[in-house]
């Protein structure tokens, strides 16, 4: 079966995750897809299949005779999409476009158009298969494509003979909300090292990501009839609108580009009596980023100190760390996946990634990871799209890594 297939299936599995929980996986329907790649794994024939208690899939392609004792590489791609608060994730209604043509196409009946204008990458893809959303819905190839070219990948190096050393599996629940490597089992993974399939360009090697953190702002007001309001009234929405104004408007995320940080506030809500502003914060650079909250502790400071203590509470929480202060440690890892990208015809580029992936919490953890592309693009919303032909090209990445 060729990954583009694979990902046709698996797309129309609803696997969105949920940010206003604490359990793993934060919703149970991600338990759907593991279920069905556990089964499918056990077919092809990988070893040691199992799903645990929190969706994590963990499977083996043993090494072929004389070659054990090679180092274990892991490949690793997430079950989860955004979740639907963001974009919706289910009824995904996958298009198949043949042979594009380089012009705009229409998604679906949602008068949304997926253009080269808007999106450049689409010239590059011309005369490709291309897959697109039909406007109503994410595509899910962030990271079902991710989990189709692993599958692939595997099933073709044992239907192959390729020689090779042992290969482990992981697929992941909620990448998408920064919890997603947090319960994995390295034990049970038995990896030296790893890959994440979890980015856009083919050409892209990932091993440098954002510090991040997500920060949540309360402001707690006082709620009078506004007839009687002088020298009463505490406006918490008003209070939340002058916190975002004391942060620098030229570092947004629509402001920002390259090894650029940023606040994005990403939503808002309340009243006169409450309101409550959330953010993620991120920063390529350690320093900037822990100075990136400093300021907004402060900004937070100046507020109870003008309108009295605790009327601004502010709660920041840990992310994940910039995984090149491991990965600038273990180079030799970056190489061997530049040299598959060169075996399979690419030149390959080092980018920063503008995010995180699992590879961020399993570098820190001590699995140095760094990240690969799927050929997708336009991630999170309506306009994501893929080409098969470059889902192709990616099995063939991974088979040379694999089979390095």
């Amino acid at each position: 079966m060729r990954a583009y297939e694979r990902l046709i299936q698996y797309v129309q599995i609803h696997t969105s995750s949920r940010e206003d929980t604490e359990q793993t996986p934060s919703t149970e329907r991600q338990f759907d897809l593991s279920h069905i790649l556990e089964a499918e794994m056990k077919a092809l024939g990988f070893q040691g299949v199992c799903v645990d208690e929190h969706a994590y899939v963990y499977g083996t392609v043993p090494a072929t005779p004389g070659l054990e004792n090679r180092p274990c590489i892991a490949l690793i791609a997430h079950l989860d999409t955004i979740p639907d608060e963001d974009f919706p994730g289910e009824n995904v209604k996958p298009q198949l476009v043949r042979e594009y043509d380089g012009e705009a196409i229409r998604l679906g009946e949602t008068g949304r158009i997926l253009s080269p204008e808007q999106f450049p990458d689409l010239r590059a893809l011309k005369g490709h298969t291309l897959i697109t959303t039909d406007g109503t819905t994410v595509l899910g190839a962030d990271d079902k494509a991710g989990i189709s070219e692993i599958l692939t990948a595997c099933e073709e190096i044992m239907a192959e003979n390729l020689p090779h050393g042992p290969i482990a599996v992981c697929f992941t629940p909620d990448e998408e909300i920064g919890h997603g490597a947090a319960l994995l089992d390295l034990e049970r993974l038995g990896a030296d090292f790893a890959f994440t399939v979890d980015g856009g360009d083919p050409a892209e090697v990932n091993y440098e990501t954002f510090n991040a953190a997500a920060v949540t702002v309360c402001f707690h007001g006082v709620n009078v009839h506004p007839g009687d309001a002088k020298n009463k009234m505490r406006n918490a929405a008003l209070l939340a609108m002058e916190f975002e104004a004391l942060l620098p408007a030229a570092e947004r995320p629509e402001r920002t580009e390259g090894y650029e940080g940023f606040f994005h506030l990403i939503s808002m809500k309340g009243g006169v009596e409450e309101a409550e502003l959330s953010y993620i914060v991120r920063d390529h650079d350690a320093a900037r980023f822990e100075a990136r909250k400093k300021i907004m502790c402060q900004a937070a400071k100046f507020l109870n100190e003008q309108y009295g203590e605790n009327t601004v509470e502010l709660k920041i929480r840990e992310q994940y760390r910039n995984m090149a202060e491991v990965l600038n440690r273990h180079k030799d890892i970056v190489e061997l996946a530049d040299s598959a990208l060169r075996k399979a015809g690419l030149e390959p580029r080092h980018v920063p990634i503008r995010g995180g992936t699992d590879g961020s919490q399993l570098s820190e953890r001590g699995l140095p990871c760094p990240n690969l592309g799927t050929g997708g693009a336009c991630f999170h919303g309506p306009y994501e799209h893929i080409s098969v032909e470059n889902m192709d090209l990616m099995v063939r990445v991974l088979k040379n890594l694999a089979c390095a």
